[in-house]
């Protein structure tokens, strides 16, 4: 009976995963089935916190409520990638009103600290940890945002799941533990951070129960007294008195002073689809550029994991991020040629740029006219839709932990230049350049998916390979967050550094060997990542039956679950 063990496993395995391959050109790669359900569907990067937003549904609460209680809960089961010491971004379906609503709830630099401040004391780039890079967290208020706009249930029962698994414990996911141990060697000298995260000397590994009942003092603060609870009352206090002992300059006037931004999702057009982004500061718009200039080849004539396909994404990517270093800031401070950036004029003027032959070491941003995240996304019964966004950058954050509330304090202000006459250059009380972007796609008017892809610099390349693979090479919800990725490093950047020699291309498992000679023989550098590919969820909706359609990505320990 025991030399039946391994066949049995085998044959367990077969029966849960499927092999893409015939529609895409004959690759294959592992995957799994869509989950499929009517009532409502959650995707999110956590199975507690996929569960947790499927039971606010189910209490009859709407998407925009099970989005913001799953959020709470990831500030607490994965605080390497989020937390309420974030920025938030948001592309929300409204069913009622038919129509998208975009929600930029990033926070602005401290009032009193002056690239001055940074020149005299000798920084030619803002510090990645510490107290400078530090930025009004904008989360909570976008909850907020988000809730008083949309919202169904009181806010006291959507933070209740996350205040409960704060105060009794919850078993630590596997990559979330991996990460916690890498934070833990990077901060466990940072003031608060060993008292928060390795309550036993060490930061808990896969199955230990985690408790943060300072996190839970928070958001019942946060709950009973709203928003104000956190930018004006004794929270906003303690943070303004931990940075000033910390060097640091975030006040409680800029906190007090906080507000997020409605905005209007831009769009482009990609072979019949509206594929929707965040304008500026957000990197948005750089998977619209890319998309228009990918829809003048033939990507599904070249093939999935072809030479030609690579080669032509990778330029394409690295022609719309000299654009993103150069016009990509906080439109309060400049006027940025958004609809110039994602015309098809303009588009067709980047795309003869590129050699098919030939990989470029350097481009220009184009001429024109004067002018380490969280990914949820939820549905519900009525047809509202929600694509989330949310992050500290660099994991977990600055390192900065203020005294006894359980979280950490995000670094985004180093994504600034400190370059005088760049159009990101730091300047007080601006929003710093963003990575973190959600998107949307509809199809003749009416919602079609809503997705994101987490990573950094990833995400815009990210954004454009799942669309390609839904559209191009016809993968289904899951297959096209499954099927082996690509990313290019190296490109120029908004905090001012500048690509000489081409950059790097990694490629994740899963492609030929003659197509990796092949982009060396154009002139690609070209290795192997085992990780630093993102993370990915989905939801799809049928527009003829309302069914949903769930996919996550298969690299973390996240969930899609309906009902």
């Amino acid at each position: 009976m025991p030399k039946l063990y391994p066949l049995l496993t085998l044959l367990l395995f077969l029966s849960t995963q499927t092999w893409a391959q015939d529609r895409i050109t004959g690759r294959s790669f592992a995957t799994r089935s869509e989950v499929i359900a009517v009532n409502g569907m959650a995707c999110t990067s956590q199975p507690l916190a996929t569960q947790i937003a499927l039971d606010i549904l189910k209490q009859g609460g709407n998407a925009i409520d099970a989005a913001i209680a799953a959020n709470a809960a990831l500030g607490l089961m994965e605080p390497t990638g989020c937390g309420i010491g974030g920025d938030l971004f948001a592309i929300v379906w409204d069913a009622k009103t038919k129509k998208l609503y975009g929600l930029n709830a990033s926070g602005r630099s401290p009032y009193n600290l002056t690239r001055d401040h940074f020149r005299r004391n000798g920084h030619n780039s803002i510090p990645a940890y510490g107290p400078l890079p530090v930025s009004v967290p904008g989360t909570v208020d976008g909850w907020y945002e988000l809730h008083g706009k949309f919202g169904k249930l009181p806010m006291k029962s959507i933070l209740a799941p996350a205040i409960r698994y704060a105060r009794e414990g919850f078993p630590v996911s596997e990559l979330i533990a991996y990460y916690l141990e890498l934070s833990a060697k990077r901060f466990k000298d940072y003031p608060n951070f060993a008292e928060t995260w390795m309550p036993n000397g060490h930061a808990p590994a896969k199955g230990d129960i985690f408790k943060n009942p300072s996190l839970a003092n928070t958001y019942e603060k946060i709950a009973a007294g709203g928003r104000d609870a956190f930018y004006k009352g004794e929270i906003a206090a303690a943070i303004a008195r931990f940075m000033e002992s910390q060097g640091g300059f975030l006040s409680e006037k800029d906190l007090a002073d906080h507000t997020s931004e409605w905005v209007e999702p831009v769009s482009a057009n990609y072979r019949g689809y509206e594929v929707w982004e965040i304008p500026p500061n957000g990197q948005g718009i750089a998977a619209l550029q890319m998309l228009n200039i990918l829809e003048g080849y033939d990507l599904k004539d070249m093939g999935f994991g072809s030479a030609d396909y690579i080669h032509t994404f990778i330029e394409a990517k690295k022609l719309v991020f000299e654009d993103r270093a150069r016009y990509y800031a906080d439109p309060a401070f400049a006027d940025l040629p958004v609809d110039q950036l994602i015309s098809e004029e303009y588009a067709a003027e980047r795309r003869k740029l590129i050699d098919p032959a030939k990989a470029a070491s350097r481009y220009e941003p184009g001429r024109l006219d004067p002018g380490n995240t969280i990914y949820l996304t939820v549905a519900d019964k009525e047809g509202n839709m929600v694509s989330l966004i949310q992050s500290n950058y660099r994991g977990m954050g600055s390192g900065m932990v203020p005294d006894g509330l359980g979280f950490m304090l995000q670094d985004r202000g180093e994504l600034f230049s400190l370059k005088e006459d760049h159009l990101n250059v730091y300047e007080p009380h601006k929003r710093p350049f963003h990575t973190i972007i959600p998107c949307f796609i509809t199809k003749e008017g009416k919602p079609w998916i809503s997705f994101g892809v987490m990573g950094g610099d990833l995400q815009p390349q990210g954004h454009v390979q799942i669309v390609v693979n839904l559209i191009d090479f016809g993968m289904n919800l899951q297959e096209a967050g499954d099927a082996p990725r690509m990313q290019h490093f190296g490109s120029s950047q908004p905090t001012g550094e500048v690509m000489t020699n081409g950059g790097r291309v990694a490629l994740e498992e899963g492609f030929d060997y003659e197509v990796i000679r092949g982009l060396m023989s154009r002139g690609h550098q070209v290795s192997f990542d085992l990780g630093s590919y993102g993370g990915y969820q989905a939801i799809m909706r049928n527009p003829e039956t309302g069914v949903y359609f769930g996919a996550s990505e298969s690299r973390k320990d996240g969930q899609a679950a309906g009902y």
